[in-house]
């Protein structure tokens, strides 16, 4: 892939996993601050990436969840 084209749709966001979304997310970061694209095409790739960091922050909040739940069954089992 090009640095001067934007990342191609990668599909529905919510259907990528956390490793996945990361990893596009970076790839549309490095590819606005290289710039050399349309205004379009960087508000295309602003919007892919705002998407895919939600994303990332939905995974992030389930873990921290599951992580408390089970805290929470350990000291109650310990």
């Amino acid at each position: 892939m090009s640095q001067n084209a934007p990342a191609p749709a990668g599909g529905e966001v919510s259907a990528l996993s956390y490793e996945q979304a990361r990893e596009e997310l970076l790839s549309v970061v490095t590819q606005l601050e290289a710039g050399g694209v349309s205004l379009e095409q960087s508000l295309t790739l602003w919007e892919r990436g705002e998407a895919l960091a939600d994303h990332c922050e939905s995974w992030l909040e389930g873990a921290k969840k599951r992580l408390a739940a089970a805290r929470s069954r350990a000291e109650n089992d310990g």
